[in-house]
């Protein structure tokens, strides 16, 4: 598993990883791309854990990923199995299952002020943290895709889907855009990644 993990996430963060994954008795699968979620977390039929990650995140997010999957066991190994997914129990797991890793010689300096205010008060995903989810893609594989924010007001863009929109205008947070088949209104999250047609 040492050596499985060492492709995935910081060097420096291996060893306290795998003693996370040998105190509960986990099993990480790398999976291939999951457009609808970068991880999860489930309890096997034998009882034992799993834990499923993407192969395509970059070491960041990688890591993020495997700590708030590790925070759900966690959670309800404390709290019980009738808590919230995502409540104050598992914040507050995740917080402090994270705090070790919050480091300059596991994360970037820039990263680290974005990482902070994140664990605040975490989300279920990074991704709604528009500012670390940028900063996060900085460290992804070059590729085609462009964020909501950055596409000009009336510009088709398709996603991962195949489905086409239109740019509107944008809201409080999120992007008004329409779907040309059905002319349909959609909200996107600012950080969205989509494809601009030409």
């Amino acid at each position: 598993m040492q050596n499985e993990l060492q492709k995935y996430i910081p060097t420096n963060a291996v060893l306290p990883v795998l003693n996370l994954l040998e105190r509960d008795d986990l099993l990480v699968k790398i999976k291939n791309e999951r457009k609808t979620r970068h991880g999860d977390y489930r309890k096997l039929p034998n009882g034992k854990h799993q834990i499923t990650i993407n192969s395509n995140l970059n070491t960041y997010r990688f890591l993020i990923t495997l700590i708030h999957e590790i925070a759900h066991l966690e959670a309800f190994k404390s709290y019980g199995n009738f808590i919230k997914p995502h409540g104050l129990e598992w914040k507050q797991t995740f917080q402090h299952l994270m705090l070790p890793f919050l480091n300059p010689e596991i994360f970037p300096d820039a990263l680290l002020p974005l990482l902070a205010k994140h664990f605040k008060n975490p989300k279920a995903s990074s991704d709604t943290d528009a500012p670390l989810a940028l900063a996060l893609k900085q460290f992804d594989e070059p590729n085609n895709k462009t964020f909501i924010f950055e596409v000009p007001l009336g510009v088709s863009f398709k996603l991962y889907n195949g489905k086409v929109f239109e740019m509107g205008e944008k809201r409080v947070k999120r992007y008004e855009c329409i779907e040309i088949k059905t002319g349909r209104l959609y909200l996107f999250n600012p950080n969205a990644e989509v494809e601009l047609i030409n």
